[in-house]
């Protein structure tokens, strides 16, 4: 069935950057919107930034003017730019998935560690 495969995390240093894919496969028809969110510990998932069919582009307010998604086919990255401590956390891919006509699901990547040093 529809996976959603997470890479490009790792650790850098405040200011850094690093950028994130997310490769979408299986069942898929159409993707009807992609997007990431991040947990850090202790801390409830939260959005980051997402992506629509049309290229519309929506980003958490304290990403906005440091990251940029993107789509090319079934991929969808996040170039992160300017990183600071708080950006740490683990980032997973989302999207919004139609496996056919009459059904769409919803589906997470297993995550990928961002860690971004003082």
């Amino acid at each position: 069935q529809v996976q959603l495969v997470e890479s490009g995390g790792g650790l850098v240093q405040t200011g850094g950057s690093l950028r994130l894919s997310c490769a979408a496969s299986g069942g898929i028809w159409i993707i009807n919107s992609m997007g990431w969110y991040r947990q850090a510990p202790g801390m409830q998932r939260e959005l980051v930034a997402t992506i629509t069919a049309s290229s519309a582009k929506n980003y958490a307010d304290f990403v906005k003017g440091r990251f940029t998604i993107s789509r090319d086919r079934n991929t969808v990255y996040l170039q992160m730019s300017d990183l600071k401590p708080e950006d740490t956390a683990v980032y997973y891919c989302n999207a919004d998935i139609s496996i056919n006509l009459w059904s769409h699901n919803n589906y997470w990547g297993q995550g990928t560690q961002v860690t971004v040093s003082s």
